[in-house]
């Protein structure tokens, strides 16, 4: 019999025939397509439920003889993932946008080289176990790297499908990507079986059961989630009344060309507006965005203009209080630099941060600063590797400096409104995508959350609506209302259940009132931590030993 040459010409080494090439090329989109879809569109968290099954498939042809090459495509389609979801980071560095997609999809694959070494010590189901518990322990591990990108946290595929993951407040968002895992192998587990003929070698009351299995896997949390929801209203112990500014300043207008000034006048003016009608004296906190200005010294925060102006405003509107972004610094006046983080000022030196500043009328202000600070823009990593590099770098290209030395809190910290002295949690931009470390804010005391942000660098792309979703997965892991603010949208309040509600139009210049309810409950999820986390974590320390064990054995 004639064979078609297209099945008999050997491609590259890497696959046996054109149509190995193709299904591997097609399995490998396929995955990357499938698992962007939940960061891209509302409602369609349940596609991750079956979105590495192609990647699954691959793996599985190319190890049981088909060709080679599996990590080039695995990394392919990890890096279209990370690029078909992440692209817009490019929009405000090109350098750094490129860094991430790499990197992230590196890491991916680094996971899925580990998986594909303990296949080849060991068989049945070991490998996969140990695959989905290194994959958790990884994500884990990146929320405290001083490189951290958790952004495509599996579990985060759900930030916009809030109503099937209510049981985050049990398990965090890294509980979803352990269902994610169960569910995708569940599922690839019955198809194996059918495709190696186990299927028809089994009993009835063992296919019952295998199906029954991935069923409950796959439906369990949803109809559990279900009802939490249904069950769950509204806690409240209070409320804070809240409006939030959007003054929608371009960010590359505001840090070049429009005057401080004339941007407290735009913010302040849309506050007076939302005041007028308010009842005397009642009171009422102002919400502003991240880094909103950039002229306060923490030696003397009454120096600044920007503070005056807002002191001034606060004793013609009694009640209010203000919540701003702030770009401060500390100055040092001495010939040694304080830190390596430190850069020239004048005589002296300067310490920048990223900060959350609460001003009261007649009261010191109060500041927290950001301490989840952004790789290469806000952050030097490992200032003693990278802070002479930034320097030989910036000497020679005749620059300031190539990356941002923000030096952040060591933990949380609150801040308090009102008469009561109400404990108010800030997360500060990029902050609210970690979970474990906003509930520090609820574990310090947090009865309300706040959210201040500046989402405007990355242009009209999804990076600042999936950042907004995040914050949703936040309130129902801590059960606590936020209020979150950015500069040019989306500002919006946040129930206990992760409804989305009052939020503004993405660029327009307006506000929105609203309040938060307070609360003091303890989610388990903030009682006892990431326990998913650390179970994979131990999972994968345990198993890797294993393997190291059999590694050295067979030699």
């Amino acid at each position: 019999m004639k064979r078609s040459p297209a099945a008999s010409v050997p491609v590259s080494g890497s696959v046996r025939s054109r149509r190995d090439l193709f299904t591997a090329l097609g399995l490998s989109a396929a995955s990357a397509v499938l698992m962007s879809l939940p960061y891209l569109l509302p409602g369609c968290g349940f596609v991750m439920l079956f979105a590495l099954l192609p990647l699954l498939a691959l793996e599985r042809m190319l190890f049981q003889g088909r060709g080679r090459g599996f990590f080039l495509y695995a990394w392919l389609s990890f890096s279209l993932w990370n690029f078909i979801t992440t692209f817009w980071v490019c929009n405000a560095t090109v350098g750094g946008g490129i860094f991430a997609i790499l990197a992230n999809a590196a890491q991916m694959l680094l996971v899925w080289l580990l998986f594909r070494l303990a296949k080849r010590r060991t068989g049945g189901v070991l490998p996969y176990i140990f695959l989905a518990a290194t994959w958790i322990a990884f994500e884990r591990q990146y929320f405290a790297a001083q490189i951290s990108w958790p952004w495509l946290t599996l579990g985060g595929a759900f930030a916009r499908s809030v109503r099937t993951v209510q049981w985050y407040e049990y398990t965090g968002m890294l509980g979803g990507s352990l269902w994610i895992w169960l569910a995708n192998l569940g599922i690839y587990g019955l198809i194996v079986s059918v495709l190696d003929g186990l299927w028809s070698r089994w009993n009835g009351l063992a296919r019952f059961c295998a199906a029954l299995g991935v069923i409950l896997v796959i439906a369990g949390p949803v109809v559990a989630s279900n009802y939490i929801w249904e069950s769950r209203g509204e806690r409240s112990e209070g409320v804070v009344d809240v409006i939030i500014g959007q003054p929608n300043l371009d960010p590359y207008e505001k840090f070049q060309s429009l005057p401080q000034s004339a941007q407290t006048g735009i913010l302040l003016d849309d506050f007076a507006t939302a005041l007028a009608g308010r009842p005397d004296s009642s009171a009422v906190l102002l919400l502003a965005p991240e880094t909103f200005t950039g002229d306060i010294v923490l030696d003397d925060p009454e120096r600044s203009a920007t503070l005056q102006s807002f002191r001034q405003f606060l004793g013609a509107h009694p009640g209010a209080e203000i919540l701003f972004g702030a770009s401060t610094y500390d100055l040092y006046d001495t010939h040694a630099a304080p830190s390596l983080l430190a850069r020239p000022y004048g005589d002296g030196w300067s310490i920048a941060h990223n900060s959350a500043v609460m001003l009261r009328p007649d009261a010191p202000v109060e500041v927290y600063h950001k301490s989840k600070l952004v790789v290469g823009t806000e952050l030097t990593p490992y200032p003693r590797i990278f802070v002479p590099l930034d320097n030989w770098l910036s000497a020679r290209l005749g620059v300031s400096g190539l990356m941002g030395r923000c030096v952040g809190q060591d933990g949380v910290s609150l801040l308090h409104f009102g008469p009561q002295r109400v404990p108010l949690g800030c997360a500060v931009c990029y902050e609210s995508v970690y979970g474990e470390y906003c509930a520090d804010y609820v574990r310090a005391g947090a009865r309300g959350l706040t959210i201040i942000t500046n989402d405007a660098w990355w242009g009209d792309t999804p990076g600042y609506r999936q950042h907004l979703s995040y914050a949703a997965l936040r309130a129902i892991e801590l059960r606590r209302d936020i209020a979150r603010c950015g500069n040019t949208g989306i500002s919006c309040f946040i129930d206990q259940r992760g409804e989305i509600r009052d939020a503004s139009t993405w660029w327009t210049r307006q506000t929105v009132s609203g309040s938060i309810n307070l609360s003091s409950e303890q989610t388990a999820f903030v009682r006892h931590g990431d326990i998913v986390g650390r179970v994979s974590t131990l999972i994968f320390l345990l198993l890797a030993a294993f393997l190291l064990v059999r590694l050295f054995v067979k030699r």
